[in-house]
């Protein structure tokens, strides 16, 4: 390859890395692109890994909550977490006459502010091994780091829950998916 070449194959690659930022960031989860550029529920509308968590959304009414503006972290549970709870728990919590202690349990996942896996790795050093986290419902998640490059949160029942997909950023915040449904007291 001639160096006119080379410079002309170079300068079209960083015309593009520049022209398409959004691209760079965009993470896959559950067989969709996230676009940073969309809020948490245009985004989580598409995950195939979390069409539980929508349905849950939407029938406690907090769609209109995770579609505002934020900042908002989001502990997303996978489908496996909601169908590891005891058999009837999901659709016992999806009818209207359980609406609040769903609203509950939804908020108990949200956390106000956009917090990444390198603020709360720093927030858990800080904290010598463990960081509180307050969430939007009231009740309180602990973070501790499993290993060097994982961590994990602790419900108030003591149950742990994996972050497995770390920093999915939205334009109103960040989800982390989670292994578990975690539960507040």
């Amino acid at each position: 390859m001639s160096i006119r070449n080379s410079l002309r194959t170079l300068s079209l690659v960083t015309a593009l890395a520049i022209a398409t930022p959004a691209f760079a960031a965009t993470v896959m989860v559950g067989g969709a692109p996230m676009f940073p550029n969309k809020t948490i529920v245009d985004n989580a509308v598409n995950s195939a890994d979390h069409t539980t968590l929508v349905a849950a959304v939407k029938a406690a009414g907090l769609v209109d909550t995770l579609e505002g503006p934020g900042p908002f972290t989001v502990f997303a549970p996978v489908n496996s977490a909601f169908s590891a709870l005891p058999a009837g728990t999901v659709d016992t919590l999806l009818k209207p006459e359980n609406k609040d202690t769903l609203v509950k349990i939804l908020t108990y996942h949200v956390v106000p502010g956009a917090i990444t896996f390198n603020d709360l790795k720093n927030r858990v050093k800080k904290g010598n091994g463990m960081a509180t986290l307050k969430t939007v419902s009231g009740g309180t998640l602990v973070a501790m780091m499993n290993g060097p490059t994982n961590i994990v949160l602790k419900d108030e029942k003591g149950d742990v829950a994996d972050i497995t997909t770390y920093d999915v950023l939205q334009s109103n915040g960040v989800i982390h998916s989670i292994d578990k449904v975690l539960l507040p007291k």
